[in-house]
């Protein structure tokens, strides 16, 4: 289970000499509580506007940030250079096909897409357009989690690791998190939601997955165990509805260089500010960055076939 798209942009569509215009694509919580900050906070670019599903919730976030509201997404892309996207993966992933038809560079959510075609489509347009893109895994750009994730990645002798996304979205005590509106969500779990935050570290550290079988646990609780290319086995236990006092993130790795645990990260509206600047490089010079969206399809494939195993 493999796919490989070798992306590329030569950069000739960002304007010269005028910052890039960004504009957003969706309005629910992850947009307001960090896209749109994001976007309007960064220096090397200039926030243009938004669209949304939601006119009426467009036009109070566009209201918001003093920027043009769009009624249709191909004029958005007509007047961007660069779009991001807050949108269910089974809606982002069509209108980043279209995105970069138009020329648009694609700062994409994860899961790119929860189905492998679609996911495929996603990062085969962005090689036939020349356009560049990335996918924003909240972990490769917080820091100090970006930086100790290269850090591991340089050394060898890996043995093993373990990583837990365990998240109170739909707690069984409690009050539902913000996110918890979120049909796409309520439908996936925590396999598609957090699942892909666990992939970012593991893979870049320990290799490619060859091998992952999946185990389905309480509530949306799936379990995975995964060989990679580097010989190292890992596993992953990822959830949205594990109980408040249970919920937490964690990942360790172990082998000869030691026991090595990820550090805590915050400011992820800052993490998504660098995201951007990681799609603007990519995108001037046309060196594919390593979180693009052929590494999103990647994450979905082994995504989609550890759910074929739980709802087989």
């Amino acid at each position: 289970m493999s796919y490989d798209v070798t992306s590329a942009s030569d950069g000739s569509d960002l304007p010269a000499g005028a910052p890039p215009r960004v504009g957003l694509l969706g309005t629910g919580p992850w947009a307001r509580r960090t896209h749109a900050p994001a976007l309007a906070a960064h220096a090397g670019s200039t926030f243009a506007g938004i669209w949304g599903r939601r006119p009426e919730a467009a036009a109070e976030l566009a209201g918001e940030y003093g920027v043009t509201v769009y009624e249709d997404p191909d004029a958005l892309f007509a007047d961007c250079d660069v779009v991001a996207f807050a949108l269910p993966p089974d809606v982002q992933a069509p209108l980043a096909v279209r995105a970069a038809a138009a020329g648009c560079h694609l700062l994409l959510d994860k899961p790119v897409a929860t189905d492998v075609e679609q996911a495929r489509a996603v990062a085969e347009a962005a090689a036939r357009h020349q356009v560049a893109s990335l996918v924003f895994l909240t972990l490769r750009f917080a820091q100090p989690t970006a930086r100790w994730v290269e850090e591991q990645a340089a050394r060898d002798g890996w043995f093993t690791a373990s990583a837990h996304w365990l998240g109170a979205v739909f707690p069984p005590d409690g009050a539902p998190s913000a996110y918890a509106d979120s049909p796409w969500r309520k439908e996936k779990g925590g396999l598609w939601d957090v699942g892909p935050h666990a992939l970012s570290v593991l893979i870049p550290v320990l290799g490619d997955v060859v091998r992952v079988t999946a185990a389905r646990g309480p509530s949306d609780v799936v379990q995975l165990a995964l060989l990679h290319t580097s010989g190292a086995a890992s596993t992953a236990t990822l959830s949205l509805g594990a109980p408040a006092a249970a919920a937490g993130v964690g990942l360790e790795l172990r082998g000869a260089a030691g026991v090595h645990g990820l550090p805590d990260w915050s400011d992820v509206p800052g993490a998504y500010g660098r995201a951007l600047d990681a799609l603007l490089t990519s995108a001037r010079t046309g060196v594919p960055d390593p979180r693009d969206a052929a590494f999103g399809a990647r994450l979905t494939e082994i995504l989609a076939e550890a759910e074929s195993q739980v709802w087989a």
